[in-house]
């Protein structure tokens, strides 16, 4: 293998702490091209609101995984997984470094410590499953969990329905606990030199870079991104129409709320979304932190990273 193939480099970080703009001058110096890992910007016509990189400001930098399904499609963990990998190939061959770009831990964590292999899903034991949570409560689930697969349910939500219905459903199908699934995984780039840059600021700048991009997302017209896409016959029920900013401008269009509270409120649910990240990023072992301002010392980290 060319040493190229050989290094992964990673850069995560919260929501509007700079990856991007980052990723792009490290990709320029040691000639690298973008996989996007945002589970929010691989839609079609989604643009503002999930804040692509614009091509004027991808510097020439070859970008993979943006625009790459439409609205329609439930875009998966196992789907970022193999899409990066056919990326990676890519890259690889033309000696370059592949990044991965992105603040979605979930896709981070399935690339680095695998995915479970899924048996096939059952909808008459999730159905019956959904109905007992129905009629007996999510707390009657939750017991039985805790019987079958203890390590398991004390790492999710009390109130987290749908991972207590999958796992009972895990069991049911496979009479093997989820946790024990889990333990079977291996990471998809094992064989990878992955150097994980970290971005993270002072939560006061980062909250206030959060309230410039909001407005900036107003600004630009994400009212009119919306309004196009439900005119093209986008559903509103499309998953991309869950990320944050969207699910308030529909309800700023239906008259439910002003466009003043549309703001308000996009901004404190992205002020949250920024403190899950960093929960998310937690689990992930290895990660070398810098704020966004310390480019020489993260270039130089990288470069010395490298093999």
């Amino acid at each position: 293998m060319e040493s190229k193939d050989k290094s992964l480099i990673i850069v995560l970080g919260p929501t509007s702490v700079g990856k991007s703009s980052t990723a792009a001058k490290l990709a320029k110096k040691i000639g690298g091209e973008i996989i996007n890992c945002d589970s929010m910007q691989v839609y079609k016509g989604f643009d503002i609101g999930t804040d692509k990189i614009p091509q004027e400001k991808r510097g020439k930098i070859p970008h993979h995984l943006l625009d790459v399904v439409s609205p329609s499609t439930q875009f998966t963990a196992a789907d970022f997984v193999r899409l990066t990998l056919q990326a990676i190939k890519k890259i690889a061959k033309k000696e370059k470094f592949p990044f991965i770009v992105g603040g979605t831990g979930l896709y981070l964590k399935a690339l680095l410590d695998g995915l479970f292999p899924e048996g096939k899903r059952d909808p008459s034991i999730r159905k019956k499953l959904e109905k007992e949570a129905g009629e007996k409560g999510l707390e009657s689930l939750r017991e039985k969990l805790m019987k079958v697969d203890p390590a398991y349910c004390e790492k999710i939500g009390k109130h987290d329905k749908l991972r207590i219905i999958r796992a009972l459903e895990v069991f049911c199908s496979t009479q093997i606990p989820l946790s024990e699934h889990f333990l079977k995984t291996e990471s998809f780039v094992k064989d990878f030199n992955s150097i994980k840059i970290g971005l993270k600021l002072e939560r006061q700048e980062l909250y206030r870079r959060i309230e410039k991009r909001v407005d900036k997302m107003f600004e630009k017209g994400i009212v009119i991104e919306v309004q196009n896409l439900l005119q093209e016959g986008v559903s509103e029920k499309s998953p991309p129409f869950r990320a944050l900013g969207y699910k308030y401008v529909l309800k700023f269009l239906k008259k439910e709320i002003s466009m003043e509270d549309a703001i308000i409120l996009t901004k404190r649910d992205t002020r949250h979304y920024a403190k899950r990240q960093m929960t998310w990023f937690r689990k992930i072992e290895g990660i070398k932190w810098f704020s966004p301002y310390e480019f020489p010392s993260i270039l130089e980290y990288v470069q010395k990273s490298l093999i």
